[in-house]
């Protein structure tokens, strides 16, 4: 019921799934409404440091997923599946890694530009890479904006292809995800 079977993924996968999808929207939700605050809100401070620290801790979380991938078990593809769908499925899934750490990289070259670290919530410090380039903050800045929206717009497509298997097809697409297997 932890781990993944051939048949279907554990527990440990399916919270990493559903942490990882809640606080991607959180960040993004957060992202936004921050980037236009006024120097005398009183979030104006508050809001990037807690976006920064999540950030840091998804960095951590996403790296334990990909390290998860390679030493689990592979959950097979409904065999209903078309060819396309699994294809579609895969490089979907290569490109939400992909874009998951090249934002929380530009996220990082943004927030170390001028040398200093990132504070985790007082937890401890992720130390300061410095500025590589002219303009690195605002570079990655926008860089890390439109990866963002690039993540959010490829979160709306796999939510929309889980509903599309649960309420069309009529497949397990979707409980493999929120019910972990039993073991045999």
């Amino acid at each position: 019921m932890l781990v993944n079977t051939r048949d279907g993924y554990g527990l440990f996968t399916i919270l990493l799934h559903w942490v990882s999808a809640l606080t991607i929207l959180g960040l993004f939700g957060l992202g936004f409404w921050m980037v236009d605050l006024s120097y005398y809100s009183s979030w104006y401070q508050t809001a990037p440091n807690i976006h920064k620290s999540v950030g840091v801790l998804l960095l951590g979380l996403t790296l334990i997923r990909i390290l998860w991938r390679f030493i689990s078990v592979t959950t097979q593809a409904n065999s209903s599946h078309k060819h396309w769908e699994k294809q579609a499925a895969k490089w979907t899934h290569r490109a939400f890694y992909l874009l998951m750490l090249l934002i929380m990289i530009s996220g990082i070259l943004i927030s170390t530009a001028d040398g200093r670290g990132v504070m985790v919530f007082d937890w401890f410090e992720l130390p300061g890479l410095g500025s590589f380039i002219t303009n690195q903050e605002d570079i990655a800045g926008v860089i890390h904006q439109y990866l963002a929206y690039g993540l959010i717009a490829l979160v709306v497509i796999h939510a929309a292809g889980a509903i599309k298997h649960q309420l069309i097809d009529k497949d397990s697409t979707l409980t493999r995800m929120i019910k972990p297997v039993k073991p045999k």
